[in-house]
């Protein structure tokens, strides 16, 4: 899983946003929130529009320290180091190949592990555009499932989003809530700018 940047974090209070920028600074608008005594769900979102898991309660030094923990639990996966080449980013993980692919492997120069690489990096760079347009349909349909999931126009507004119909996709969330249509927008933009 990539590191997640700073301001990579969003939070809404039912339909309204009410903090975006580092996980730290999300938690802390939220649990202002929660303070404020304002009733409704927090849900906390990253950039992939995956939720996270963020303990509220509490002063605002435990808030911070749990967000604290959060994020290091999301950064944690990749900083998990086994068998390779660690100092090089080398991390050896098992791979399951027929006889004959072990075979072909085995007779590429430099062996099995640097054809692999090879070729993981070729076909990296020839999916990179669709790559890109498929992350952003699951982020915008994460998000629009936790959000949006039983408003008018849901399941229209999900198929044009992966249909790659940018217009009806944004007459459809424009009837939502402003913060939600704009959160939807602005993570579907990666699918629509490749569907053109």
């Amino acid at each position: 899983m990539p590191r997640q940047a700073k301001s990579a974090f969003t939070a809404f209070l039912d339909a309204r946003r009410i903090g975006a920028g580092s996980l730290v600074e999300v938690a802390r608008a939220a649990s202002a929130a929660l303070a404020a005594s304002e009733a409704g769900e927090i849900l906390i979102f990253d950039a992939a529009a995956r939720l996270v898991e963020v303990d509220l309660r509490g002063s605002i030094a435990e808030v911070e320290a749990s967000a604290a923990r959060a994020l290091a639990e999301i950064n944690g996966e990749e900083n998990r180091r086994g068998p390779g080449r660690p100092k090089l980013g080398v991390v050896a993980r098992e791979v399951t190949l027929l006889p004959r692919h072990w075979s072909w492997l085995a007779e590429q120069p430099g062996g099995a592990s640097v054809a692999l690489r090879r070729l993981v990096e070729e076909a990296s760079r020839d999916r990179q555009g669709r790559d890109r347009r498929r992350r952003a349909q699951e982020a915008a349909y994460r998000f629009l499932s936790a959000m949006a999931g039983n408003r008018p126009g849901f399941e229209e507004a999900a198929r044009a989003l992966f249909a790659g119909e940018k217009d009806k996709f944004e007459m459809l969330v424009a009837n939502w809530p402003p913060d939600i249509a704009d959160h939807a927008r602005r993570l579907g933009e990666g699918t629509f700018e490749r569907a053109k």
